[in-house]
């Protein structure tokens, strides 16, 4: 019954997408889609998935940050699913801490809000108090266990079932996609893994006063229930750009969770692999809150060192390196003609050169690449889906409060000052040996002139809007 309410949901969706290439599936034009139909297309998927329930918010999720799959209407709809999740009625909650705790909530804690301060798709999160100490407790969904098991069989199946019908890099990079959701989600759904995941990133912060990660309450703390310090905070996306915290401005607060991610990626090698606005928060001290531990990527020093190369390649508007790099790190099928990869890593760089809108990439990737890339060797390892994700988060955030914000730009001043950190990291390597320090300090001085260029740009825009107001002004 299930599979057959999954197809029955999903089935429509994939017939339509699949006449987007051909009318006729495997014959005839493709359909003429106009972007409202996208719009309402994109919205009825979404619909799809939440009514399917957990797994599917999930794997949604994941497909939200595969930029590189999902036009840019549906990777915009699927971003909303952190907002979409129903709460878990609180006398099921209560049933899950009793016979995760052996005791009602009631007789746990000194006080328990049943309304839930977060619902996501694997879990809720409720605030407390324990031992007079605000406590934020993380309660497992009643039944998600096996309804993950079987709708990971239905989709793979299904994914399976379409790449056979219709083989390309597309197809099978959803396949892998379900099968990298289904060799993760067993720790997510097991919150003493997040606890040690926790630990861990605490540890590696240690003394660092950019950052607060909540510490778990351990005797509280199980494989259903995990309890941790309640931490304060606003969400990253609802700052006020007209206010400090902690004596920073927004744009500081902006750079330092780029500064946080780095560290986190290609520093330590052990990074929250699940950011949405939900999960990262700001305090009054302008401190970064990290939340939900669930999913952590460890990325290995020969990894994190080919992707350090092809990062300072990038800054170096070295074409050529980072072609090097996109082989290395299995971005580009073996077989890929390199000119043709060439071309792209070009256009990238000179559009990551540009001071432009996030709107204004868009829309020159998609006419001078995207047209193109479909059928291009071009593909995503699982573990370069979560970096993918975390830029999309810091883009997201960066745009928010600064539509010409580009986090390529701005990582590099960031990597220079870091680069002392990233070669102890990665003694022994050949990473950043190659760096040619000229450059590097060109292209920070072309930064800094940028960024004067930018403020006399204001200063002169203020004066005109002075001089618009006070028309008698010399």
């Amino acid at each position: 019954m299930r599979f057959l309410l999954i197809l029955r949901r999903l089935l429509p969706l994939v017939l339509s997408a699949l006449r987007d290439r051909r009318r006729w599936f495997f014959w005839g034009r493709p359909a003429t889609r106009s972007d409202a139909f996208h719009e309402a297309r994109a919205r009825r998927l979404l619909a799809a998935i939440v009514e399917l329930g957990p797994s599917f918010v999930k794997l949604g999720q994941l497909f939200a940050g595969r930029t590189d799959l999902l036009p840019d209407q549906y990777a915009r709809q699927l971003n909303t699913l952190t907002d979409q999740v129903p709460p878990v009625p609180p006398e099921a909650i209560a049933a899950t801490i009793a016979a995760e705790l052996g005791r009602p909530p009631e007789q746990v804690f000194e006080r328990f809000d049943p309304n839930p301060i977060a619902a996501g798709s694997l879990g809720q999160v409720h605030r407390a108090s324990w031992k007079g100490k605000d406590v934020a407790v993380k309660v497992l969904r009643p039944g998600v266990r096996p309804l993950v098991a079987e709708d990971i069989k239905v989709a793979g199946r299904l994914a399976r079932l379409l790449a056979r019908w219709v083989p390309n890099i597309h197809t099978r990079a959803v396949v892998a996609i379900i099968e990298e959701f289904d060799r993760r989600i067993g720790d997510e759904m097991d919150f003493s893994s997040e606890a040690g995941n926790l630990r861990a990133v605490r540890a590696n912060f240690a003394g660092n006063p950019r950052i607060t990660i909540p510490a778990v309450i351990d005797e509280l703390s199980g494989r259903d229930v995990l309890v941790l310090e309640f931490v304060a905070g606003t969400r990253i996306d609802s700052l006020d750009p007209t206010r400090r915290y902690g004596g920073l401005r927004v744009p500081d607060i902006v750079d330092r969770l780029l500064e946080l991610y780095i560290q986190m990626m290609l520093v330590d090698g052990f990074f929250h692999a699940d950011p949405h606005p939900g999960n990262v928060l700001v305090d009054d001290r302008g401190r970064i809150v990290l939340l939900d531990f669930g999913v952590v990527i460890q990325v290995s020093r020969e990894r994190r060192k080919v992707l350090v190369d092809t990062v300072f390649a990038a800054i170096q508007n070295q074409a050529a390196g980072v072609v090097d790099g996109f082989y290395a790190l299995g971005l580009v099928a073996p077989e890929a003609d390199r000119p043709q990869i060439e071309r792209l890593v070009n256009l990238l760089l000179d559009l990551a050169a540009q001071r432009t809108t996030t709107q204004q990439r868009i829309d020159l990737l998609t006419r001078e690449i995207m047209r193109e890339l479909y059928d291009w060797p071009i593909r995503l390892p699982s573990d370069l889906v979560y970096f993918a994700r975390t830029s999309a988060l810091i883009e997201g955030v960066g745009v928010r409060y600064d539509p010409e914000f580009n986090p390529i730009m701005s990582a590099g001043p960031t990597l220079w000052r870091m680069r002392n950190q990233l070669m102890a990291s990665l003694a022994g390597t050949k990473a950043i040996q190659q760096l040619d320090w000229p450059t590097a300090v060109g292209y920070l001085l072309g930064r800094a002139a940028a960024k004067v260029a930018d403020a006399g740009r204001w200063l002169s825009g203020w004066l005109d809007r002075t001089r618009t107001a006070r028309p008698d002004s010399p």
